[in-house]
């Protein structure tokens, strides 16, 4: 949405940038409304709401890589057994998502397929699908809280991501507006949220770039202005190079606590390649306790 009119400054108003703001986010809100009633393109969202009423689930945006989501649901059924898991697919491609279908069917998971998206840009097609999952399947389903997961995001200990949420409303790796200007909002990959807490809120996981704000930053009026971020309890977060001898921002992992980001939409194609192959290596000790039904080890990795 725009910026309050006090933000705008002179130069702002010369190029009637309030005015372009109004008018983009006019827009943005009536394709998003379109784009909500629009029907699953596989699966009835109906049904999979039925299916975590009063419970505990983690929702994933699956995008081009059914590989991501085979790991993201065995190391899930492995330290969170208990917690229901939703795949619902945004890509593209009929024959990736018939893929990503078979995944999901192997491992006795939930799963849909969103509509087709009218946005090419990741961080705007990511949001507004997070959108079409919280009107047609969260919000109806009235989940006890339910987790936003990037798809490929792995759990690496059993780390319970909602333990947070018994003190307070949202939890989740927070990121901040850029520039700088005292906003901030929970990164859309990994997000908490107590759902008794926003039932009756105008949630928009969507980018508010108007403020500085990327994928979820929208519910920055709704939900997190609400909130005094000192006073929350939040997910750790470091990066590092995937590999010795480059740059972190070349070929970047992420540690959220217990939790490994592989950061795929960063690096040339031969990097991601490379990344995924170092990430498996660093899964392969849970993924063999999983696919062997040992319980769950402690990770040292933080």
């Amino acid at each position: 949405m725009p910026k309050p009119l006090s933000e705008y400054t002179w130069a702002d108003w010369k190029r009637l940038r309030p005015l372009s703001h109004g008018l983009k986010t006019a827009r943005y809100r009536w394709i998003d409304r379109q784009y909500r009633r629009a029907p699953a393109l596989v699966g009835d969202p109906a049904a999979v709401a039925r299916t975590i009423t009063g419970r505990k689930v983690l929702v994933t945006v699956a995008y081009r890589d059914p590989e991501a989501i085979d790991l993201q649901a065995t190391l899930l059924r492995h330290f969170f057994p208990e917690t229901l898991y939703v795949v619902v697919d945004n890509s593209p491609e009929d024959e990736v998502a018939r893929q990503i279908e078979r995944v999901a069917a192997e491992h006795g998971v939930a799963y849909l397929r969103a509509p087709e998206n009218p946005w090419k840009k990741s961080s705007r097609s990511h949001g507004i699908a997070l959108n079409w999952i919280w009107h047609n399947v969260l919000r109806p389903g009235a989940p006890e809280a339910f987790g936003l997961l990037d798809h490929d995001l792995f759990p690496t200990a059993p780390d319970d991501p909602f333990a947070p949420l018994a003190a307070q409303d949202i939890y989740g790796y927070v990121r901040f507006a850029e520039p700088d200007n005292g906003r901030w909002f929970l990164w859309a990959g990994f997000t908490m949220m107590r759902f008794g807490a926003v039932r009756d809120l105008a949630l928009d996981f969507g980018q508010d770039w108007f403020i500085g704000l990327d994928t979820g930053g929208a519910n920055w009026g709704p939900v997190f202005s609400r909130y005094e971020l000192g006073k929350l309890e939040q997910s750790p977060s470091r990066f590092v190079p995937y590999c010795d001898g480059i740059g972190t921002y070349d070929g970047p992992l992420q540690w959220c606590g217990s939790w490994l980001h592989e950061v795929g939409q960063m690096g040339e194609p031969e990097v991601m390649r490379d990344k995924r192959r170092v990430v498996k290596e660093i899964l392969a000790p849970h993924l063999d306790a999983a696919r062997a039904g040992s319980a769950p080890a402690i990770s040292t990795e933080r």
